[in-house]
């Protein structure tokens, strides 16, 4: 596991030194930084697998950082929040942040979110998705070559958008519950509530519905989940 590379951006140190640590028992290579520039700086200059990135930082933020990474690249990003801090878990979900840790957090899940996540990104190259073309409403999936079209246009999905998509389209018409997104997409050790979902959910929206405020494809079934109908 040499190969994967792993950055964390969090300005305590001895925080950042416990969770290089373990990430290297794991089998990780880890690089620190302890400040927004540091962190931009190591983005660029290196190629991480995943960023494990604080939101209060010195200099840049998090939540700007992650803007930042966002516009060139589609590498996993768990935020590190405040304990209850959930408008900058939602802020972060929101500018492309994939999960999210809550201080104070146990090792163990900071790094069964890392392997899930992992896991999740390279789920392309783990399956043989070779033949797979799916539709549903407007919109049409090549798997094998993770392009989507809606309406005929191309339309730019992140890695775990176009997971929860397919998920719909290979489930069309059945509901779908939170409980069972979640383990589908995100892994059975994922641990958090049910907003991940919801903020992703809101994203393919705005990409396939012609009214994300009224959907007629991806729709709710309260209290329950969702559901893809092709009216």
């Amino acid at each position: 596991m040499t190969d994967v590379r792993v950055l964390v951006i969090e300005d305590e140190e001895p925080l950042a030194d416990s969770i290089k640590y373990n990430l290297e028992l794991e089998g990780y290579g880890v690089d620190v930084a302890h400040g927004g520039n540091a962190g931009l700086r190591k983005f660029k200059e290196g190629d991480p697998s995943l960023v494990l990135l604080d939101v209060m930082l010195p200099e840049i933020s998090g939540l700007d950082l992650c803007r930042m990474f966002r516009a060139t690249s589609d590498v996993p990003i768990i935020m590190i929040t405040a304990r209850d801090s959930e408008a900058d878990k939602v802020a972060g979900l929101e500018l492309g942040a994939d999960d999210y840790v809550t201080k104070p957090f146990s090792m163990r899940e900071l790094l069964a979110r890392v392997r899930a996540n992992l896991r999740r990104h390279g789920m392309k190259e783990d399956f043989d998705f070779e033949s797979e073309v799916l539709s549903g409403g407007p919109v049409s999936m090549d798997v094998a070559r993770h392009e989507v079209e809606v309406a005929g246009e191309a339309v730019a999905l992140r890695p775990r958008e176009f997971e929860l998509l397919a998920t719909f389209l290979r489930n069309r018409g059945l509901l779908m519950t939170r409980d069972r997104l979640i383990t589908d997409v995100w892994g059975i050790d994922y641990f958090g509530d049910t907003k991940t979902l919801d903020v992703h959910i809101k994203r393919i929206r705005k990409k396939i519905e012609p009214d994300p405020k009224k959907p007629q494809y991806l729709v709710t079934v309260r209290g329950l989940g969702y559901k893809f109908v092709d009216d």
